[in-house]
């Protein structure tokens, strides 16, 4: 069996972004800058995005006290670059670690690439610049991690020769997966016909977008997280995880996009997993109560929408959402994940999602841990 490891992160460099950007774009790059008290930032020019924060795998308390001292003005402890420890940044040096860690494989999303994209909302270009700048670092990660490393690129549906583009680099550089929001596009759901191009892209070009964490636009309006300082993931957020994921799902599968486009693979990572079989009932309930009070369906399909979603989509579960138990309720759907090496993640991943995870059956195992990942890379076992 191939371990492979559905959700970890590598820390962006200071000047990645300006390192792979087009020279003459580089002023709209971000970077990250210490301030007078020696804290790093993520930065656009001198506008402060987020706090750059270095991570303690397993351990989210020390997050909440390095934030304390910052809100309070004291200086840092230890420098940026000296508390980085490398194996969160060098692929080279992740690459020979993950025998350490369990895994023969891992997929790797940015770190600070999570934080920006609805700070840089209204600036498309800037947008483009800094996801073209990771997508062209990506590349070389990928070269780094000679097969065991799986970098996702990140993208948007909003300018479609930049998609297109991305997409033709992508598959010529090697990467698999491509991280967007599962949220509006200027306004239109994922499944608008102006998108359909998008889909089409994906498939061509053998690239699974993928959902993740990552500063999004809410699916709530904006209103109800006023007062909450992290913009990030505010605590409604993190209470409803699962909500744009679903949403996004459900509108591709009920206004028929995964039908029109059967070999589009979707992935769901960090986005947690317990609410798959809650939601594969009502979106079959939903469907089929709205045909029967309107006197036909939404759409002409000729599977149910649980099945398009089963047929086309993975979803990583955490260790602690007993994946073991939703395989019995929803299928052989899900993927072992250990968000290493953020806080909130596991210090050790395999051993200790086996520890969490519960037994699972032998026939489940394969795809559990490795087999539904490679699926989503391109392989053709379903």
């Amino acid at each position: 069996m191939t371990v492979i490891d559905a959700d970890t992160h590598l820390y962006e460099g200071r000047d990645v972004w300006a390192a792979h950007a087009d020279p003459d774009r580089r002023h709209l790059a971000l970077r990250i800058a210490d301030d007078d008290h020696g804290h790093a930032w993520l930065m656009l020019g001198d506008r402060r995005i987020h706090l750059a924060e270095v991570h303690h795998p397993g351990d989210v308390t020390s997050m909440g006290h390095y934030r304390r001292r910052v809100r309070e003005g004291l200086p840092a402890e230890v420098p940026y670059d000296e508390a980085l420890p490398r194996h969160f940044w060098d692929p080279a040096v992740r690459r020979d670690r993950l025998d350490e860690m369990g895994l023969d494989e891992a997929v790797v999303f940015p770190n600070f690439g999570l934080l920006w994209e609805r700070h840089l909302a209204s600036d498309l270009e800037a947008t483009k610049v800094n996801m073209a700048a990771w997508n062209r670092w990506a590349v070389a990660v990928a070269q780094e991690g000679q097969g065991r490393l799986h970098p996702v690129a990140h993208l948007s549906l909003r300018d479609r020769p930049f998609l297109e583009d991305q997409l033709r680099q992508m598959a010529a550089g090697g990467l698999r997966l491509a991280m967007i929001a599962p949220a509006l596009v200027d306004g239109r759901p994922l499944s608008h016909p102006d998108l359909d191009w998008a889909w089409s892209a994906f498939e061509d070009h053998g690239v699974t977008p993928v959902f993740h964490v990552a500063n999004f636009p809410q699916p709530f309006h904006e209103r109800w997280y006023t007062g909450d300082p992290d913009d990030v993931a505010p605590v409604l957020s993190s209470v409803f995880i699962w909500t744009p994921p679903a949403l996004a799902l459900a509108d591709l599968a009920v206004n028929g996009v995964l039908a029109r486009h059967p070999r589009l693979r979707v992935g769901v990572m960090e986005l947690s997993a317990i609410w798959v079989p809650m939601f594969l009932l009502m979106l079959d309930g939903g469907f089929d109560f709205h045909a029967r009070f309107n006197g036909r369906p939404l759409h002409d399909l000729d599977l149910r929408p649980s099945e398009y979603i089963r047929r086309q989509v993975r979803v990583a579960a955490f260790g602690y959402e007993r994946p073991d138990r939703l395989i019995h309720q929803a299928g052989e759907l899900f993927m072992f994940c250990s968000d290493f090496p953020h806080a909130e993640g596991l210090a050790r991943p395999l051993e200790d999602y086996r520890g969490l995870c519960g037994p699972v059956e032998e026939a489940a195992t394969d795809r559990l841990y490795g087999g539904n990942v490679a699926w989503l890379l391109g392989a053709d076992a379903s």
